[in-house]
């Protein structure tokens, strides 16, 4: 039974086995139908004194209702138990909104909200990936799926009818159509499946690990941190000269001849510098990840 129902469920009703849907469907016809008046003196209680009990008894009367209600959407693949379940939580909201003074009987306002819980919990579970989001496309895909069960592929007449019954573009048609017919693919191989099963992951590039790319990001952003470090150490005219050879930001690289002209040295000299401050630069990086490693 589900915990709405088990929670409004009168004393003189048997206990149905737990987690039994055949008992608790069994159990509904034990509760007695209201009559019209009985209905709208309970709703007037409710109403005007918050009376718990009259709305557990309107609750109840009306739980059969539901199940007639879930049946119908059995075709979606869901368990009818969650089906009910969100039946169940519609009813209640309808009862909550319920005015007596209207002249109808309770249950042919609340199925507007007994289907409205129903279609959301079918729209979020049918598919991992949602198939219909706004409200026209949530109302397509319910008259699609019936129209599919009765024509089965649509042709253009047919879809240009739909579209035109539903006041939607036949290309919208054709999309909803498009997802109907999908569906999930398990993106790992299971025990059941052969060697010719599609599966998403063999189709994954060998160098598009997680893992390895956070990993690779890591170790880059610290090799980068230890030579800016060993950047630092460096005199001026040592760092000025590795960075305008080797880091640049513009992709350029200054050439020994050119440096030399600037410094007033010759090529080799500037080479020579280069070669010094580059072994520094390695030296004091190694240390940094010895002290690292150590720590």
């Amino acid at each position: 039974m589900t915990t709405a129902a088990l929670a409004l469920r009168p004393s003189y009703l048997p206990m149905p086995l737990a987690g039994s849907l055949d008992a608790y469907l069994q159990s509904l016809s034990h509760i007695p139908v209201l009559s019209p008046a009985e209905e709208t003196q309970l709703a007037r209680d409710l109403r005007d004194h918050d009376d718990l009990k009259a709305a557990q008894r309107l609750v109840l009367s009306n739980l059969r209702f539901v199940v007639h209600i879930a049946r119908g959407y059995q075709g979606y693949g869901l368990p009818l138990a969650d089906l009910i379940q969100e039946g169940n939580i519609g009813l209640m909201k309808a009862i909550k909104r319920f005015d007596p003074e209207v002249g109808v009987r309770l249950i042919s306002f609340a199925v507007h909200w007994i289907k409205a819980e129903i279609h959301e919990y079918v729209l979020a579970n049918w598919r991992i990936v949602k198939v219909a989001t706004t409200k026209a496309q949530r109302k397509l895909f319910f008259n699609l799926r019936r129209a599919k069960q009765r024509l089965g592929w649509l042709h253009h007449d047919e879809v240009v009818a739909v579209a035109k019954d539903l006041n939607v573009k036949p290309e919208e048609v054709l999309r909803m159509e498009s997802r109907l017919s999908g569906r999930d693919v398990s993106f790992s191989a299971g025990p059941a499946d052969d060697d010719t099963a599609y599966m998403p992951e063999d189709y994954l590039a060998a160098d598009d690990d997680p893992g390895a790319t956070l990993e690779a990001a890591d170790w880059n952003h610290q090799v980068e941190g230890r030579m800016q470090a060993a950047l630092q150490q460096l005199d001026d005219r040592s760092r000025d000269i590795v960075t305008r050879r080797w880091l640049s930001r513009d992709g350029g690289k200054a050439g020994l001849k050119e440096l030399g002209e600037e410094y007033g040295v010759s090529a080799e000299r500037v080479r020579q510098i280069e070669a010094a401050a580059m072994k520094k630069m390695r030296t004091t990086m190694a240390l940094e990840q010895l002290d690292t490693t150590a720590a």
